[in-house]
């Protein structure tokens, strides 16, 4: 299969493979997504195989406008306000669906579904353009760094798709912010660009703690139960600025090579001759480089130890690391085990 790149002038080309139940990578503001018919169970069973994703992790729909969401799930008075506030937008919103109204492919089961309006403008007009809401999970082999890049779903599913459409990087770096509506109170599900600290304000208390998904159990959210967004390498989390110096020496000392990603600072302190992949300056350009950064190392394949610089669980920070954590399989590094 040749997989093309669509652009603004290419789009209603797009919209028809999308009709025809094919797959068409997309872009958002946060990462690029993988596009198919979410009213064509065919088609939706096509993203897993691609992807090679678990059957009972469920897809997002990703939709034009409201009255998409209207169609197929009951919008209630406090996610019309979420809606009003931070839609088109990084934000996810769980919500119960008329029965029947979505296969069981796209819900994994469930009652409820997943739905998303994504700021980036060309997306909207090219779902409104194909007349049907799409699933849109991150156009990446499943457990691998999430795309910001057409290249980077090209180096994942180049021939294995009908395309992509080509908007260039995007902004925020990290998926969505994931909110479950259909509990009291609201519950995060997934930490994005859009915190507690913007939703309270409009819905009132917000449960932020993260929850842990059992093996049998059938999670709400993608991202909650697998390992995600590792490169072939193993990352290790350096939780504290201070510990570099220690970390390069234990990980000369293991005889591994290794690669380090991590802020201008503490690269400055990194021999040159180590792979290396700048993260900028804070916690925003961090997060907007992760991704970008561990699919990097992919393109070093003697790596096999990634040292990866760890921020604040706070705000912005607690989106970093709950990527962070899930591509190291929650491996930090313990100083005792250079002594």
């Amino acid at each position: 299969m040749e997989t093309k790149r669509y652009h603004r002038e290419t789009l209603a080309a797009a919209a028809a493979a999308l009709r025809a139940g094919q797959l068409v990578a997309f872009p958002t503001e946060t990462v690029y997504g993988l596009g198919a018919d979410a009213t064509n169970e065919a088609a939706a069973k096509s993203v897993y195989a691609t992807k090679g994703r678990p059957s009972d992790n469920p897809l997002i729909v990703t939709v034009a406008n409201r009255e998409m969401v209207a169609r197929f799930a009951t919008i209630t008075p406090q996610a019309a306000k979420l809606m009003d506030q931070f839609w088109p937008g990084p934000l996810t919103i769980i919500l119960n669906i008329h029965p029947g109204s979505l296969s069981k492919t796209v819900t994994g089961g469930l009652s409820t579904a997943a739905f998303r309006m994504p700021e980036n403008a060309l997306t909207r007009e090219l779902i409104a353009q194909a007349g049907v809401p799409i699933v849109g999970p991150s156009a990446n082999l499943s457990g691998k760094p999430s795309p910001t890049t057409a290249e980077h779903v090209l180096h994942d599913f180049d021939g294995k798709i009908a395309g992509v459409l080509d908007d260039g990087p995007t902004q925020v770096g990290v998926e969505s912010t994931v909110i479950d509506m259909t509990v009291t109170p609201a519950a995060i599900l997934r930490p994005g660009a859009i915190g507690p600290q913007e939703l309270a304000p409009i819905i009132g208390f917000v449960d932020s703690e993260m929850h842990h998904v059992g093996a049998s159990e059938t999670p709400k959210a993608p991202g909650m139960k697998y390992k995600h967004y590792a490169p072939a390498a193993q990352v290790v989390v350096v939780d504290k600025p201070e510990q570099f110096a220690q970390t390069l020496k234990w990980a000369a000392a293991s005889g591994q090579a290794y690669g380090v990603l991590a802020t201008d600072a503490i690269l400055q302190t990194v021999p040159r001759a180590i792979p290396q992949y700048s993260l900028g300056v804070d916690v925003k350009s961090a997060t907007h480089a992760l991704f970008a950064g561990l699919r990097w190392f992919d393109l070093h394949p003697t790596v096999t130890l990634v040292l990866a610089q760890a921020f604040p669980a706070a705000g912005l920070g607690a989106a970093y690391m709950n990527r962070l954590l899930k591509s190291a399989g929650n491996e930090h590094f313990n100083p005792a085990d250079a002594k």
